[in-house]
């Protein structure tokens, strides 16, 4: 992602297929040896680096990393992947002196905030939250006879003045569209919606969704994702359930779990599935180890009724079909990690990062600096690239979903949508301006 974005990039990798890989599909520089000794980092560059990002399968070894990082150069950021519960829990000393590591990020941590995300508004095939909660960017497939069909966006915006929200999004096919209040809406389009939180049920009825709240759960695979999502369902006014086929594996989980059933079997075993009322489960959460079963388990439970699921899947190439072959909301510890990392990656004052249908767009929420290029001036006179919406601005405790005459005023935050590829030319527009030195 780094170096498609034109961005000066070193990988090391121990493994010499790995490192092979690299060289053949990245535009990158690559050494063979462990990230972890300090005569490889400095080979790497480490001094000059920006931005350490530590993100093996070992703990131990992305800590040792930073920490010989910022021997050698404490003015580089460093960022770990920390996957082990002990270390997450004792955070605060990474952030000593002689380690200093500016950021932890945890993929999974990431996926079970994202599923909890999901949950809170089952009418969505997905939802995105920036400003504390307060703004949703919310995924909705489109089907024939919804009322918006056939309508344009700048009809449907007339329409529903008392519940405002801004149509960012839409996916039609391959084809994917930053609309304007020309594009017509049509059936089988996936769009995402900017709404203000306490706008959820007006703008899902716009579409003749129900928001009903959730009643049924369940969970198939009770590994470490599975068992952390069913602990959290544990503590809601959910009926939830697990399904593991490791026998052990579900001992531990009756041990923790007081409320959600555990569940000893296949969640691929059709009859298992029929026996436990899958029709009337609202939503099936996917999250074994192997994502080819999670995609036949979501599109079984789609089958027997089940009116929305939730796959965990890693491979990119899997991620733009899902919705294609008529499965709901995907979650990924690959782009969770991407999202938390871009944030920091990115120029200006960047809160947060979101990946959209895979990678192919992104949204982000910025702070609008006092010295950048954006201030005091309406929307549309920005001169934002092609493929660029501002969805909504967060000033103070106000929500807006601006039109083009809205201004920008300083720290506001501006959550905003873009096409892949549009990253640099929004930096540019978030950072200060040169005549402010």
């Amino acid at each position: 992602r780094l170096s498609q974005e034109d961005q000066d990039v070193v990988v090391i990798d121990c493994d010499e297929d790995m490192i092979h890989r690299v060289n053949e599909n990245l535009d990158v520089h690559s050494i063979l040896g462990s990230g972890s000794s300090p005569s490889i980092l400095n080979e790497a560059g480490i001094k000059d680096a920006d931005i350490l990002l530590a993100v093996t399968n070992s703990d131990e070894t992305n800590i040792v990393a930073c920490l010989f990082a910022n021997m050698e150069s404490p003015q580089t950021f460093k960022i770990a992947r920390i996957r082990n519960r002990d270390y997450l829990e004792s955070k605060s000393i990474f952030e000593q002196e002689g380690i200093n590591i500016n950021q932890v990020i945890n993929p999974e941590s990431e996926v079970i905030n994202r599923i909890t995300t999901l949950l809170q508004v089952p009418g969505a095939s997905d939802v995105v939250e920036f400003a504390g909660g307060r703004v949703k960017l919310i995924g909705l497939n489109i089907k024939a006879g919804s009322p918006p069909v056939g309508k344009k966006l700048l009809y449907l915006k007339q329409e529903t003045k008392e519940q405002p929200f801004l149509v960012g999004l839409i996916i039609r096919g391959e084809k994917m569209i930053i609309p304007s209040g020309k594009d017509i809406i049509m059936p089988g389009d996936f769009i995402y919606l900017v709404v203000e939180e306490k706008g959820i049920s007006g703008a899902l009825r716009a579409f003749d969704i129900e928001d009903r709240p959730l009643k049924k759960v369940l969970i198939v695979g009770g590994g470490h994702l599975g068992s952390a999502i069913a602990e959290q369902m544990d503590h809601l006014p959910v009926r939830a359930k697990i399904i593991e086929k490791k026998a052990h594996l579900c001992l531990g989980l009756a041990d923790k779990l007081n409320r959600v059933m555990v569940l000893h079997g296949d969640g691929t075993d059709r009859n298992l599935l029929k026996e436990e009322n899958i029709q009337d489960t609202e939503v099936v959460i996917a999250v074994t180890g192997d994502e080819e079963t999670n995609v036949l388990i979501s599109l079984l439970a789609k089958e027997l009724g089940t009116k929305k699921t939730i796959t965990r899947i890693s491979k990119f190439d899997y991620i733009p079909l899902v919705h294609a072959i008529g499965l709901d909301a995907v979650v990924s510890p690959r782009l969770s990690a991407i999202s938390a990392i871009l944030q920091y990656v990115r120029k200006g004052k960047i809160i947060s990062v979101a990946s959209l249908k895979g990678e192919a767009a992104e949204v982000l929420e910025a702070v609008a600096l006092e010295t950048s290029e954006i201030v005091d001036k309406p929307l549309k006179d920005l001169d934002f690239p092609q493929g660029v919406l501002v969805g909504a601005i967060v000033r103070g405790r106000e929500v807006l979903i601006p039109t083009g005459e809205t201004l920008v005023r300083p720290q506001d935050r501006l959550i905003i949508l873009s096409e892949k590829g549009n990253a640099h030319e929004v930096e540019k527009l978030l950072t200060v301006k040169l005549e402010f030195f």
